[in-house]
């Protein structure tokens, strides 16, 4: 038997190894909370839902080109890897010589792989910038909005990907932490980039056993862990801007505010005041007023207000926050109430985003970038806001306004995915699959049957991270880890490297994508590069033979706390935030001057046409909101382990509130139908008592199964809108979301997903 070490997203673990396959998992020895999703590796990398080879769609390879066609359904073809690779290279220099680069959408995500060389979308977009060109993504469906939003609050996003406020320096400092989404750990599990501790939960315990005060402002009590002790503010989803303007109205009426730090280090604030005060617009933003829409008592939002500005306090704010309608405004305001109790610069206090929503987040470590692969240039230059495909597949030439800016949507007759499946991250999956049909040809990496390659037209067949070497590396987390390949490619897998270098040699563009490299001489300069970065902080790290042999770096604790924007705090005109003004923009006249009617100058309360208190509930009463799942990554892993034991008759658990269940004749693990109208999903029920009455959770990740427009396994994004948060960010809003919810008394459909397509030939 042998013990390879290897890193996932959600964690780094040991792979034993017998007769070439993995015959069992051990967590990594320094993990304190290892998550239980690396036990399914063995069957994800073994079993029958791996792609064995090339296919092409029967149909497509018949000639069906034409755009148009409804994918998902047809039978594949198989192809040797010679015939693959000469197809695909035809298809871009069509596309490319017809249409032109920008007709070719490079579409992929970021959790593909922990290694940072084998990182698909790195690599696809690396290919496709050296074979000419492509449309590509901005941001990130995770905090799309929040990216187009801070530059021009407080000068850059890294409050809300890191380095943010850590842990240490909250568990040292604070003495009140306001969490408006909670600190579920379920999110804590999954590091971008891989990590060797989960240490989420051990923090967050830490800090309140040093004496800070926990409250957990969310529609689930659960997204604090039950053992920690915290108050819970149950609130109705997409109010929390409402929340964030009462309490700012106590500290204005109150004298509560911190005169000193508005007048050096913001701007904008009057504008704020008479807004919040109703000067403005005649509704003052009264605790009172807030009640009425967020169901949280007035005396709760009194009482949290006069404590924050009374005691040390950290405003936290979750990403799933931002995904909802107008989600620039609960941020915008987050860091606008910091700056009025004067905690912005100080240690361990001030506002961060993302501390419950993603492992690694707040973890102390140095500041020294992350062993990373390189881009290439992509000398198209065009894009779209990353929640905008079908918007881009349904109206090629269309005109649209993002940040600032009116934009084009590109001709896109060709797509090229790899890493990711937008069959799980996107919303309003009918329309979604419909826009995707549009295209002529689809092109998709992937090793297993996901949704994303059943409705592609030629499918690669890609190796797991437990088939080749790699370097795993997070800017969140202080191990560097070796990825060591534990078992042989299984049938004909390849990386993406190798499988794209080919396709790059048949456009006669290799040398400018490999740049002469192969997977060892890439990994060795990728070390050697992070090692130099490493010198220049002064610390020291072990050569790349001896750390590949070692298979791991821990690199040491910084000696004090990270303090963002001590400097500007202590000095901002010598030390100005990257906003227009150099200051915190609490009033932002670069915003203001876009005349966006859904996103003005300063933060503002937008009722969501979504939400318990819309006229919409009158046909659809019951909010859906659509969590990380404590079983898999996103869709990942969803046919196997935790994620596989966790169904229900086969079905996507859905949490339901008992006196919502009571009162539709449900009992616990029925099947149910939630629908609007979008669509419509199958679902299990649990039942739940510790959250909002009218709340609905359906997790996120189990891969779409259509019949007709319903999901039969229970994928909630057939039933989430698909519109922009506003014409700044763009971002999605899947958490701002109204169904109606029944039980299932007819036959139940066959969940076929977890089944390989039909093949001929």
């Amino acid at each position: 038997m042998n013990s390879i070490p290897n890193v996932s997203h959600w964690g780094a673990f040991t792979a034993e190894t017998k007769n070439g396959r993995i015959t069992g998992i051990k967590p990594f020895a320094d993990d304190p909370d290892p998550s239980p999703i690396i036990y399914g590796t063995a069957e994800a990398v073994h079993g029958r839902m791996r792609i064995d080879r090339p296919y092409a769609r029967k149909a497509w390879l018949a000639g069906d080109r034409a755009g148009g066609t409804m994918r998902g359904e047809d039978a594949f073809v198989p192809l040797d890897w010679d015939t693959a690779t000469r197809l695909v290279a035809e298809e871009i220099a069509r596309v490319r010589d017809t249409h032109g680069a920008a007709s070719i959408f490079g579409g992929s995500y970021g959790w593909s792989s922990a290694g940072r060389f084998h990182h698909a979308k790195t690599q696809i977009q690396r290919f496709l910038a050296a074979a000419g060109g492509f449309t590509g993504s901005f941001g990130s469906y995770s905090y799309a909005c929040a990216q187009a939003l801070l530059p021009h609050v407080i000068g850059d996003t890294d409050c809300l990907v890191a380095p943010v406020v850590d842990w240490r320096a909250i568990t040292r400092h604070a003495k009140l932490m306001l969490c408006f989404g909670g600190i579920p750990l379920r999110n804590g599990q999954i590091i971008n980039g891989g990590g060797g501790q989960h240490d989420m939960g051990p923090w967050l315990r830490a800090a309140r056993e040093n004496g800070v005060r926990l409250v957990n402002i969310s529609p689930m009590k659960d997204d604090m862990p039950a053992d920690v002790p915290a108050e819970w503010v149950p609130i109705v989803p997409g109010t929390d801007t409402a929340m964030l303007l009462a309490m700012a109205h106590v500290l204005i009426t109150e004298n509560l505010t911190d005169r000193d730090f508005l007048d050096r280090c913001a701007i904008g604030y009057d504008d704020l005041r008479a807004y919040v005060l109703g000067v403005s617009d005649g509704v003052p933003k009264t605790p009172e007023w807030a009640a009425a829409e967020t169901d949280v008592p007035a005396e709760t939002i009194i009482r949290l207000a006069r404590e924050m500005a009374g005691v040390p306090t950290f405003i936290a704010g979750a990403w799933s926050v931002q995904r909802a309608e107008r989600g620039e405004q609960p941020y915008w305001m987050m860091i606008a109430l910091a700056a009025m109790i004067g905690t912005i610069g100080k240690p361990g206090l001030g506002f961060g985003f993302g501390h419950g929503s993603s492992g690694g987040m707040g973890s102390p470590r140095i500041r020294v970038p992350s062993v990373g692969m390189s881009a290439l240039a992509n000398r198209t230059g065009s894009f779209i806001p990353v929640a905008r495909i079908s918007d881009m597949l349904e109206n090629p030439g269309g005109e649209y306004d993002f940040n600032g800016r009116r934009l084009r949507y590109a001709d896109t007759r060709m797509i090229c995915w790899a890493g990711g499946n937008p069959f799980h991250h996107h919303q309003d999956l009918n329309r979604f699959r419909k826009a995707w049909s549009r295209t002529e040809t689809i092109v998709v990496a992937e090793p297993w049957w996901t949704p994303a390659a059943r409705h592609a037209d030629i499918v690669l067949p890609a190796t797991t991270t437990l088939e080749r070497n790699d370097i795993a590396s997070s800017g969140r987390d202080r191990y560097v880890l070796a990825m060591k390949q534990a078992v042989a490619k299984q049938g004909q897998a390849r990386d993406d490297f190798s499988m794209l270098a080919d396709v790059a040699d048949a456009l006669g563009v290799r040398e400018k994508y490999t740049e002469q490299r192969d997977e060892s001489a890439w990994l060795r300069f990728l070390y050697d590069r992070w090692r130099t970065q490493c010198a220049k902080a002064d610390m020291e790290v072990p050569d790349f033979d001896t750390f590949w042999e070692q298979g791991v770096v821990e690199t040491p604790m910084p000696p004090g706390d990270f303090v963002p924007y001590s400097d500007f705090r202590a000095d901002p005109d010598k030390h100005p935030l990257n906003t227009a003004s150099g200051k915190v923009e609490l009033t932002s006249p670069t915003i203001a001057g876009f005349n966006y009617d859904d996103c003005p100058g300063h933060p503002t309360f937008f009722r969501p046409e979504e939400y318990l208190k819309a006229p919409l509930t009158a046909k659809y009463p019951l909010h859906l909101l659509s969590a990380q799942p404590a079983t898999r990554l996103h869709g990942q892993m969803d046919h196997v382990g935790v994620s596989k034991d966790s169904k229900i008759q086969g079905r996507e658990p859905l949490f339901l509130h008992e006196a919502d269940a009571a009162a539709r004749g449900i009992a616990e693990g029925d099947i149910v139908r939630v629908f609007n109208d979008r669509g419509a999903c199958l679902a299990g029920v649990r039942l739940a008592r510790d959250m909002v009455a009218g709340v609905a959770v359906l997790p996120t990740g189990a891969w779409y199964d259509p019949v007709g427009d319903m999901c039969v396994h229970g994928n909630p994004n057939v039933l989430t809108r698909d519109v922009g948060t506003s014409k700044l960010g763009q971002g999605p809003v899947a958490q701002s979301c109204l169904v109606q919810i029944e039980k299932w008394t007819g036959p139940l459909p066959a969940v076929s997903v977890h089944e390989p397509p039909v093949i001929e030939g």
